[in-house]
Order: structure tokens, then C-alpha cells, then sequence
């Protein structure tokens, strides 16, 4: 090879080298950030839920036993279930969130910006002020919703504090509260559903229940999967809405519906910040962690069976 060969390799090799090292120096300040306030904390944790704490700080190495102490406690086995009651009825708005989004799909409807601005409000409102909202709604003496049950004869109940009906009255406002998040996104999802199908099925007679069901669910199933996944996580690490609704403490153990209230991340805020246990609480957020990682493998898992990429 000629000298001039050699330096042209040479530098072909070192450009290849130089793109990597710019690209690391772009990642780098994401990377370093992810890494300092989630990574950190999370690694921070999980070494906490080895140990105890004292009532003025401090901590020991105690290995297992919160971990036993967990297993055995049924607190914690109450707020999972509360959590997964939870989660999983308010899958029901996904559903909801689709019809939604077909209905506002349609070619020639006026007002759709009006009525894309008015499902996506509760989205952009802070959680506190959509608790302290529906906490006033929900009121038993003087809340909206028994004042209309009122005019046509039905006696409303407290809903918050009847436990049969503490957790619908919850999952409503969960609904509510991400529906317009979700319908943005399938109606995305709709537009980017090629015309052609559509105009293919209208040519073989199909109407527009046949479209939907035969064209745009199908082809809209990869987004409903982003759309479950997102929904699951986030329910699994339901607060706000508790927390305002129904307080803390003695305040909310007041509440007769607190039992089928309670959430794993309350229950974590309580063991944290309220009885100083943080030990315990700590093994409480990573057995969490530990939930929403199993969840969302099964969801992966099961996609293959419903969801088809184009």
C-alpha cells in the first residue's frame, strides 16, 4: 500500500472513532442526568431496604428481614390488591378512549379542536386541584353529584367513605383524569392509518362498523398496546388522587373506606413519612418496582398475540 493509500485508511478509520466520541458527548449530559436522579436513587433504595432506621436518623445493615416482615404483613397485601383493583378497572378507559377518538376521526365534524381542548383539559390540570374537585363532587351533604341524584329521587352516597363504592368512585376520576392524554394519542394513531384501506373496504361494501372493527382496531393495536403500558405504570403508582381525596394518617384511617383505598405508594409514603420506618418503606417501593417490572413483561409477552405490526 502507497503512503497515500495508507493515510487515506488512516483516515477513514479515525472518522468512524470521532462520530462515536461526538455522539457520546451529545448523550452525555441526558445520560448523566438519568443516571444521577433516577439510577442513583433507585440504587440508593434498594440498599435501604437492607437496613433499619432509627427514630433520629441513622442506619443498620438488617438484610432480609424486611423483606420477611413484607411478606407477612397484610397491609401490604391489601394495598396491592387496592392497586391492581385499581389498574385494572381503569383499563376500562382505553376502550372508552378509542370510541372517543373514532367518533372525533370522522371526516367533515366541526368543532374537533374544541372538542380535542375539552378531553385533554383534565390532563394538563394539576392532580391536587382534580382531587380537591372531585372530593367536593363526590361530597356526601352538599357534593354536586348527590344534588343531581337528588332531583330525580336517588339518595347519593359518600362516596369516598362508602367502601362499596370508595374505589369505582376513585377509578371514575382516574378515567377522567387520563382520558384526554389517551385519545390524543389514538386519534394519532387513527390518522396515520393509511386511506387507502378504508377506501378499498367501501369499494367491497363494507360499512363503517366493519371498517372499524375490520381496519382500524387491527391497525390501531400497537398503539393501544403503548396506550395499556403507559396506563398500567402509571396506575401502579397511583397518590395524588388518594392523598387529597381521603388525607393521611389518623385522618385517613378515619375514613371507613381507607381499607379499599389504600395504595402500595401510600402505604410507602406512610411507612417513609409518617412512622419513620424507611427501611421498611424502602423494600415496600422496590417490591413496587419488582410489580411494575413483572406487569410489564407480561404485557410484552402477551402482545404477540393481538398486536399486528404493519
Amino acid at each position: 500500500m502507497t503512503t497515500t493509500g495508507q493515510a487515506a485508511h488512516a483516515k477513514r478509520a479515525r472518522r468512524p472513532r470521532a462520530e462515536a466520541l461526538w455522539g457520546y458527548a451529545f448523550i452525555a449530559p441526558t445520560g448523566l442526568g438519568l443516571a444521577i436522579f433516577y439510577l442513583w436513587p433507585v440504587l440508593q433504595t434498594a440498599y435501604f431496604s437492607f437496613t433499619e432506621w432509627g427514630a433520629f436518623g441513622g442506619h443498620t445493615w438488617i438484610g432480609l428481614e424486611n423483606y420477611a416482615r413484607l411478606l407477612g404483613d397484610p397491609e401490604v397485601g391489601r394495598a396491592v390488591l387496592n392497586t391492581l383493583t385499581y389498574t385494572g378497572l381503569g383499563l376500562i378507559g382505553i376502550p372508552m378512549a378509542i370510541v372517543f377518538a373514532a367518533l372525533l376521526n370522522r371526516p367533515g365534524l366541526r368543532g374537533v379542536s374544541m372538542y380535542r381542548t375539552a378531553f385533554f383539559l383534565p390532563v394538563v390540570t394539576m392532580p391536587v386541584a382534580v382531587a380537591m374537585l372531585w372530593r367536593w363532587l363526590y361530597n356526601g351533604d352538599y357534593g354536586l353529584v348527590n344534588q343531581v341524584l337528588a332531583t330525580v329521587g336517588i339518595d347519593g352516597p359518600n362516596w369516598i367513605a362508602d367502601p362499596a363504592t370508595a374505589m369505582y368512585a376513585l377509578v371514575v376520576v382516574g378515567i377522567w383524569s387520563s382520558i384526554g392524554y389517551n385519545l390524543i394519542i389514538f386519534l394519532a394513531g387513527m390518522q396515520a392509518i393509511p386511506k387507502e384501506l378504508y377506501e378499498a373496504a367501501d369499494l367491497d361494501g363494507a360499512g363503517r362498523v366493519k371498517q372499524f372493527f375490520a381496519i382500524t382496531l387491527p391497525m390501531l393495536s400497537p398503539t393501544a398496546f403503548f396506550v395499556s403500558i403507559v396506563s398500567v405504570i402509571g396506575s401502579l403508582q397511583l397518590f395524588d388522587l388518594v392523598f387529597v381525596m381521603t388525607g393521611s394518617g389518623q385522618i385517613a384511617r378515619a375514613n371507613p373506606a381507607y381499607a379499599r383505598l389504600q395504595t402500595v405508594v401510600q402505604l410507602f409514603y406512610e411507612r417513609a413519612f409518617v412512622t419513620n420506618d424507611r427501611g421498611y418503606a424502602a423494600a415496600i417501593v422496590i417490591a413496587l418496582l419488582a410489580l411494575i417490572a413483572a406487569l410489564t413483561i407480561l404485557q410484552f409477552r402477551l402482545q404477540r398475540r393481538w398486536v399486528h405490526y404493519v
